[in-house]
């Protein structure tokens, strides 16, 4: 991609960030993480802000080789350790009306190579300790958005058999067509595909699904729905009455299932990239809502590591559904990113449900939620589980079934 290009589509995605994905009001303070090779657009995105009329922008950067110089030199105490004053500041920051922003682009597998039982004990202290700020976003209390960045460690993943320059090219393509930034309105662009997912997330909305019915090749599962669940797409309201995008790119609608009612069996459909694991041919068995039994090909020991987090983990927090013919399944890419990759396919997640996916989930308490049926966890993983092959029908109220997708597509 030629570096003007390049600039241009940047400046693009830095705006869509602010406008369409954060909606950031004008006095607001913003919150925002990024790869430390992800300065060019850190730099653009905190010129937006002001120019929207932030009231402080605060990053925090994060660097690969200093990650790593904790894997191969810190004691191993450290492991049980997180940075809790700092994930207490946030909390306080968001309880103030703060908006948060964050750039992927690190490297997916970076922590591939290292001791798994290390890297667990690591990412399960940060989950704890993060929990007070994950509530506020996990509930929607402000207006937050994810967007991501080219980095060449990411993309020599992506492409191996490519050189440096052209791999950042490639991935760099993929990432503004996927959010939408790669023509002349990125903006005008974002508010036709959100009028798109309102209209599938009113018309699942207006059937009211009991359960949802997901068949294929080596799936046969029935995934209960929470009761006054609530589909979600696109562009959504936060407690703080700001209506943002949180993902870009963004092409499911979802909703929360029941914690104990999810029953059958499920096949994964892509690889999941968890924790620097790769986790291929996850094959796992609900009985009353929770995983009996789960196998994997590739990362099982990670995947049981996972699933023992805690009693939520083996639960559902999320179901999404995405047709096979969107954009990020049609470039045939694994992006190693949950942000990409599950907005190829349906899926489901793992713990942590959204409080917002529910009637009335800016009102919602933790005991509503509870009692509705809503997972509560120190996860929430998104695999993949749709795919062309794969039927989808609802399943009413009174035990009628509709047809929902149809070989991988809306029906």
């Amino acid at each position: 991609m030629p570096h003007t290009q390049f600039a241009t589509e940047l400046d693009k995605l830095a705006e869509v960030a602010v406008k369409v994905g954060l909606r950031l009001e004008e006095g607001q303070d913003l919150v925002m993480t990024a790869p430390i090779s992800a300065l060019p657009l850190a730099r653009r995105i905190t010129a937006e802000a002001y120019k929207a009329g932030a009231g402080l922008v605060t990053t925090f950067f994060a660097d690969e080789e200093m990650t790593l110089a904790r894997y191969q030199h810190a004691p191993d105490a450290s492991f049980d350790k997180a940075a809790d004053w700092l994930y207490e500041g946030m909390g306080k920051a968001f309880a103030n009306n703060t908006a948060r922003l964050a750039i992927a682009g690190d490297n997916p597998m970076l922590l591939s190579d290292q001791d798994p039982n290390k890297v667990a004990r690591a990412n399960k202290a940060n989950s704890m300790a993060y929990k007070p700020a994950l509530e506020k976003i996990a509930g929607f209390d402000i207006n937050w958005n994810i967007v991501s960045y080219p980095s060449a460690s990411w993309a020599k993943l992506v492409f191996p058999d490519d050189p440096e320059d052209i791999a950042v090219a490639k991935l760099a393509h993929a990432i503004f067509a996927a959010s939408r930034v790669d023509g002349d309105d990125p903006v005008g662009a974002w508010a036709a595909h959100n009028k798109t997912l309102s209209t599938r997330s009113s018309w699942l909305n207006g059937q009211n699904f009991a359960a949802l019915h997901f068949t294929g090749p080596g799936t046969d599962l029935t995934v209960g729905l929470a009761d006054g669940h609530e589909w979600q797409g696109g562009a959504s309201t936060a407690k703080n009455g700001i209506i943002c995008n949180p993902n870009i790119p963004t092409e499911e609608v979802f909703t929360t299932p029941h914690a104990a009612k999810t029953e059958g069996t499920v096949r994964s459909t892509k690889p999941l990239s968890h924790q620097g694991t790769l986790i291929e041919d996850i094959e796992v068995t609900f009985k009353d809502g929770a995983i009996t039994e789960a196998r994997a090909s590739k990362g099982e020991k990670v995947l049981q590591k996972v699933l023992d987090t805690d009693e939520g983990a083996r639960r559902l927090g999320e179901v999404a559904l995405v047709p096979h013919s969107s954009p990020i399944s049609q470039s045939g890419i694994l992006f190693y990113n949950t942000l990409f990759d599950e907005n190829a396919a349906c899926h489901i997640a793992l713990g942590q449900c959204y409080a917002k996916c529910f009637k009335g989930g800016d009102t919602i308490t933790p005991d509503e939620v509870k009692a509705q049926g809503g997972n509560s966890s120190l996860i929430h993983i998104d695999w993949m589980i749709g795919s062309g092959d794969i039927d989808i029908d609802g399943i009413t109220q009174s035990g009628d079934r509709v047809p929902v997708f149809r070989k991988g597509e809306w029906a």
